[in-house]
């Protein structure tokens, strides 16, 4: 009798340790890293904005904001799980799921999934007064700052330049700077000119402008339609910076906020809708943030959607 409650002891012991080790475990905290870009510029403060949402409306989520050279290399990074969620430039995400090398992409980055099309970004070329320029041509012979090199502005600004007859070569100094840094040599008339990618009321733009008597320089819409998709029109409206009092004719690029693959469905899909549920605190974040719609947020993807947000755009009629 002993031996036999013994075992049986043994065995309901046994059987609590096994029941116990096969148990799931909680969940673990899920890790949002958002990839942006300077912080004189607009992904910066939207990317503040993304976190706070997430931080406050993912359950279990710890979100960071990472300041970066902007498109090419977050795309890089979401390829390597570097990132969950990143800005880019429509024209830099085209070029990495193609592997285009000459724009820093040595591979197809084929992990690469979208969340949403959000606001054009505007190719503002801003130059000295005292230079007299007001086109793309008038930088001739003139220092020019391009923004980091093989960045997603830098892509823009060769892709202008090449629409408009002309290389670097044509410049008197070429400088791959950040926006901020562009600025400050300008102020300092160490530079003529700063070409800068961004949503309108770009940060250092308005620094410059609040100090400095500047021209912004027009790009003609046959320049766009001469680069094709995915560059299109725009204009920079009057008064968007201080002493701009006519509206300024230049190309824009859609951005994208991209994911990868290995991004849970249900996290993709949280960030999705948590982004469009509060476009008002974006919006209160940066200006840019104005131009995100819902109706156009699945245009235009050069790479394909994450199922995560696929499915919130399905519950919103949108596929």
């Amino acid at each position: 009798m002993f031996n036999k409650i013994k075992f049986g002891a043994l065995f309901a012991g046994a059987l609590a340790v096994s029941t116990v080790a096969s148990a799931p475990a909680a969940k673990a905290s899920e890790f949002i890293n958002i990839l942006t870009g300077g912080t004189s510029g607009v992904y910066y403060p939207l990317g503040v904005a993304l976190s706070s949402l997430y931080g406050k409306g993912i359950e279990g989520a710890r979100t960071q904001v990472q300041s970066t050279k902007a498109s090419v290399e977050n795309l890089n990074l979401l390829q390597q799980g570097k990132g969950e969620l990143a800005f880019a430039l429509g024209d830099s995400v085209k070029y990495a799921w193609e592997g285009n090398a000459d724009a820093g992409f040595k591979a197809p980055l084929t992990k690469l999934r979208a969340i949403a099309a959000i606001y054009p970004n505007y190719v503002q070329i801003a130059a000295l007064g005292e230079t007299g320029a007001t086109t793309v041509a008038d930088l001739k012979g003139k220092s020019l700052s391009v923004g980091a090199a093989k960045s997603g502005t830098e892509l823009n600004a060769r892709a202008i330049f090449g629409a408009s007859g002309m290389s670097y070569d044509n410049l008197g100094k070429l400088e791959y700077l950040p926006f901020s840094e562009s600025v400050e040599l300008m102020k300092n008339r160490q530079l003529d000119a700063t070409l800068q990618s961004s949503g309108l009321g770009n940060a250092a733009l308005k620094d410059l402008s609040s100090s400095q008597a500047i021209t912004f320089l027009s790009v003609p819409k046959e320049t766009a339609e001469a680069l094709g998709a995915p560059y299109i029109a725009g204009v920079i409206p009057a008064g968007t910076y201080a002493g701009q009092e006519a509206d300024v004719p230049t190309v824009a690029v859609v951005n994208f906020l991209v994911t990868h693959e290995d991004v849970s469905e249900e996290t993709a899909y949280q960030m999705t809708k948590l982004m469009f549920e509060h476009l008002d605190t974006l919006k209160a974040a940066h200006s840019a943030a104005g131009g995100i719609t819902l109706e156009d947020a699945v245009k235009g993807s050069p790479i394909p959607l994450h199922p995560g947000a696929e499915r919130y755009y399905k519950e919103q009629g949108l596929l």
